[in-house]
């Protein structure tokens, strides 16, 4: 791992620096080291298995169809949130079968504790101009369950918009910009921009530059 956290305050992560992959039907930028790409300064997690793992999906447009070896089969629509815990172990594949090129942005999270039996939940927000939990620890405020200390929101602010971001004291953020413009504590953000911030010192306050959305992830 890194020495200095990618997650520290001030660490921007421009859109066009991230890690990118092409595969005959799939393009995909990574915002932290993942699979061949490896960078010291950027480091999300180490090599591992494909168990014990919470991989969230958020769908932005078109939808992917969803199946594995426990004979779970669906739909993830735009506006849907995907919530899967690996567990032990578990055979997955997703493939967007429609003639609409669809986008996403999928989260990988080492749970607090390994193994478990695998399990899935999937959910539409009504997303407003504030915050929506996606995820929560305990579930809790109509959010999916997740098995690490982590917190995620989404919001979809207005042209002209203020928003106080709800981050806990002692707590890090990092927020990623889905669409859009905003500013972030005086830092210019766009359309796949990320940056890691919190609020020892002061609240941090999101003003929109255009119709946004964007996703806050509330870290211990």
């Amino acid at each position: 791992m890194a020495t200095t956290s990618p997650y520290a305050v001030g660490r921007f992560r421009p859109a066009a620096e991230h890690f990118y992959s092409q595969l005959d039907w799939l393009n995909s930028w990574h915002s932290f080291s993942f699979s061949h790409h490896h960078d010291p300064d950027w480091m999300g997690f180490g090599m591992h298995p494909h168990r014990s793992m919470e991989i969230i999906t958020v769908m932005v447009e078109g939808e992917l169809t969803d199946e594995d070896s426990m004979g779970h089969r669906d739909v993830l629509h735009d506006g849907e949130v995907q919530c899967m815990s690996a567990g032990s172990g578990v055979v997955h594949g997703e493939i967007n079968n429609s003639l609409v090129p669809c986008r996403l942005l999928q989260i990988w999270v080492e749970p607090q504790n390994p193994g478990g039996s695998p399990h899935y939940e999937q959910k539409a927000f009504p997303l407003t101009r504030g915050c929506t939990y996606l995820l929560d620890t305990a579930g809790e405020a109509g959010a999916m369950a997740i098995k690490r200390q982590r917190r995620l929101r989404q919001s979809q602010p207005q042209q002209g918009d203020s928003l106080t971001l709800p981050l806990a004291a002692n707590r890090t953020g990092w927020l990623q910009m889905i669409d859009g413009n905003i500013t972030l504590n005086g830092q210019p953000l766009q359309r796949g921009d990320g940056l890691g911030f919190n609020n020892d010192q002061a609240q941090a306050m999101v003003r929109s530059c255009s119709d946004a959305d964007l996703l806050l992830f509330e870290l211990q």
